[in-house]
């Protein structure tokens, strides 16, 4: 299981996140905006971090980390069948430099290139923290989400 911090009042990056959340469903990634000051504390996270883009975390270990066009390559690697467009992206010379470019590009301005939401979004998917809160996100428990914090 994998962490995905995202600026949830980014237009473009909550778009990119409910896609994600189509795709994978809670199965390999789960969520928490930014905003959200519990998560960036419990994970020791700063603003300075956020400013610096999304961010992936191993749950398993969340000390490893991926950050930005980073974050964005190893969400892809993760995806099914994503390790191989990772691959040949990676491999082609430039391409990667041009990629952390246009990352840091999108990321500095993104509310003026995509606008800001009024209302910070809340994934379908929470990072959680408790077991209770694990069943109720696979299915297996018909329990609120009480449990999310």
């Amino acid at each position: 299981m994998y962490f995905v911090i995202y600026d949830g009042d980014c237009n473009l990056c909550v778009t990119l996140v409910q896609l994600l959340e189509q795709l994978d469903q809670g199965k390999r990634f789960q969520y928490a905006s930014m905003q959200n000051q519990a998560t960036r504390v419990h994970y020791n996270i700063t603003l300075e971090d956020c400013e610096m883009g999304m961010i992936l975390l191993n749950a398993d270990n969340p000390e490893q980390r991926w950050q930005g066009s980073n974050a964005a390559e190893e969400i892809g690697r993760i995806l099914p069948m994503g390790s191989l467009f990772v691959t040949a992206y990676r491999a082609l010379p430039g391409i990667k430099w041009i990629g952390d470019r246009t990352y840091e590009q999108i990321r500095d301005n993104r509310y003026l290139l995509f606008g800001k939401r009024s209302a910070t979004y809340d994934s379908a998917y929470p990072i959680c923290k408790t077991d209770s809160c694990q069943r109720y996100l696979s299915g297996i428990s018909g329990g609120p989400q009480a449990d999310r914090s």
